[in-house]
């Protein structure tokens, strides 16, 4: 259970807020996180790390000199947006260029992926690092498919090291990689985390029982089992990740970086016993213990449970792990000296200025904000269903998700047409306060679809149904490019594709926008129907596969329910509704 608390939605920002507070001369907040509030050296690089709230100290607690420069978070359990991140990425940036450092999450994925082709854009060089430390979540033959869990801590240590010795960005991207190469977490649960003002845990194991390998959103592992005695959990625990070795290691003679962490609810205490016996049987592997970890790094609310992470050190490696560091959460060597940053950071505050736009795409903006209005009632009237269908094999968010990113588009919407602004502008601010707002894949994929869509109308004529159509098939397959998901996969692609496909075949018969849309909706809601036969290959649900067949996928039922309610607005929108767009 999360006991202290104001209102749940205000929960992530709060506590930031209050963490920064505690900390200020360590961090300084920023839009979309948290920076060191002290200087780094000019012409190095900067290492960003980020994911959801929830996990303290992942990942502002991890913010400091000889670590990270910042940190971009999200909602509670939510991938921060690719806005949060640029904003992040752009006030810690040193001029060397940054590393973005992150779980591989399919939301982080794809948030920090576009992060990436943004800040690249704008002439800042960028590379990505999605740890994959735990092996159960993937076999040795799929590593990349693996979660970063308490491993994170070692690659966002070793990179950073690195980086505070004036590595080049290839430089620290090659000791990232190494780092998470010879990385390896195993993880049990014996009890869900509850989220502020939840009545329900977010997941369960039966009383009595063990998720042995349950990841830290209640994903699934090897087996549940009786819970053992401390000695016999340090055996399995030992026994797994030494049957998962790194490529080229030998276990006698090793030398190991070890981490102990407790994911919420399993205090201290706990742990020291835990670890005596983990201790006791690497030894008697002939493992050399470089350096010990026992606390809270990676932690999951009120989860009970806790992981074991070995790092296989190169002479490199256990050298930059090793090299001093002082942030809120983690400390080691000597303190590191630096000034604090100047007062005026850039970047607190933006002016909410517009792009100039033709009459013309000022009038098709009352239009897409009455969609934009049309899609946000669906979505909301459906949360709870939406959410229902997401549960059978995924984590249940769906809903919630989908229902904040509306909700911020929308209200972004309203602001920017009251600016004057074009119907791109109006489709690409909302993308940004929607991926903001929901965060997760969802997020991710509705920012690239509206962000593609509004890049493609422009803010200078008036949308035709040529334009339209070329608009959304550029998001169908930056959604497929971005996401890696293809046709089959049992996502949403599954009904974008085949409703781009519908649509501009429709446009080149010379039908009306309206009506083309129309009958490319009618198909995008038989082939969302039509997921329920699929098996899902991506994300969450794809451990618990046979779960959902039957069931169709949320995404998919969620576009197509969108793209039906945005269909009855391309009539009756009234010119002069400037202020209020309604979809009559």
């Amino acid at each position: 259970m999360t006991w202290l608390f104001n209102n749940p939605s205000d929960f992530a920002k709060e506590m930031v807020a209050g963490f920064v507070n505690a900390n200020a001369e360590i961090v300084r907040q920023v839009p979309g996180g948290v920076i060191r509030n002290t200087q780094s050296q000019p012409g190095t690089v900067a290492i960003v790390i980020g994911g959801g709230s929830g996990h303290y100290p992942a990942f502002a607690g991890l913010v400091g000199q000889g670590l990270a420069h910042g940190a971009a978070m999200g909602n509670l359990f939510a991938s921060p947006s690719a806005q949060q991140i640029c904003s992040v990425a752009k006030a810690a940036n040193n001029g060397a260029g940054v590393l973005l450092a992150f779980g591989n999450y399919a939301g982080d994925v794809l948030h920090f992926g576009l992060a990436r082709e943004r800040l690249m854009a704008e002439g800042i060089p960028c590379e990505l690092i999605a740890v994959t430390d735990d092996i159960t979540s993937a076999s040795p033959n799929e590593s990349e498919k693996r979660r970063g869990v308490a491993g994170d801590l070692v690659v966002f240590k070793a990179a950073a090291a690195a980086a505070e010795q004036g590595a080049s960005l290839e430089e620290v991207l090659r000791v990232a990689r190494e780092a998470n190469q010879r990385t390896r977490t195993i993880g049990v649960a014996f009890s869900g985390c509850t989220l502020p003002g939840a009545e329900h845990p977010l997941f369960t194991v039966p009383e009595g029982q063990m998720g042995f390998g349950m990841g830290i959103h209640g994903e699934p592992g090897i087996r549940d089992m009786p819970v053992p005695g401390a000695s016999e959990l340090a055996d399995m625990l030992v026994e797994q990740l030494l049957n998962d070795l790194p490529s080229g290691v030998s276990v006698k003679g090793a030398r190991v970086g070890a981490i102990l962490n407790g994911l919420g609810s399993v205090k201290y205490e706990e742990l020291f016993v835990v670890w005596h016996g983990v201790q006791q049987r690497l030894n008697d592997r002939g493992v050399v213990l470089a350096d010990v970890q026992v606390g809270e790094f990676v932690t999951s609310f009120n989860m009970a449970g806790l992981s074991l992470t070995l790092a296989w050190f190169t002479e490199e490696l256990e050298a930059l792990w090793l090299a001093p560091a002082y942030s809120p959460a983690f400390k080691r060597g000597s303190v590191l000296t630096a000034q604090p940053l100047a007062a005026n950071v850039d970047g607190e505050c933006e002016q909410d200025t517009v792009p100039d736009a033709s009459d013309a795409s000022r009038e098709a903006a009352v239009r897409v904000v009455a969609m934009i209005d049309a899609l946000a009632d669906v979505v909301i009237e459906h949360a709870e269903e939406l959410g229902r269908i997401d549960a059978i094999a995924g984590d249940g968010d769906h809903g919630i998700g989908m229902e904040r990113g509306v909700r911020a588009a929308r209200e972004c919407a309203h602001r920017c047409l009251s600016l004057g602004a074009g119907a791109g502008t109006v489709l690409q601010r909302a993308a940004d306060a929607w991926a903001d707002q929901a965060g997760g894949t969802s997020g991710a994929i509705w920012g690239v679809i509206l962000n593609t869509i509004g890049t493609g109308i422009g803010n200078q004529q008036r949308p035709d149904a040529s334009r339209v159509a070329r608009a959304v098939n550029d998001a169908a397959h930056g959604v497929m490019h971005f996401g890696k998901a293809k046709p089959g996969d049992k996502t949403l692609v599954d009904v974008l594709l085949p409703f781009s496909d519908a649509l501009s075949a429709e446009v080149n018969q010379g039908l009306p926008l309206s009506q083309a849309w129309s009958n490319a909706a009618r198909h995008a809601e038989q082939c969302a129907k039509e997921t329920a036969q699929l098996l899902p290959k991506m994300g969450r649900a794809r451990p618990l596969a046979e779960r959902s067949l039957g069931t169709p996928d949320a995404g998919a039922v969620s576009l197509a329910m969108i793209v039906t309610a945005v269909g009855h607005c391309f009539t009756g929108v009234p010119a002069d509704a400037k202020e209020g767009a309604v979809c009559q």
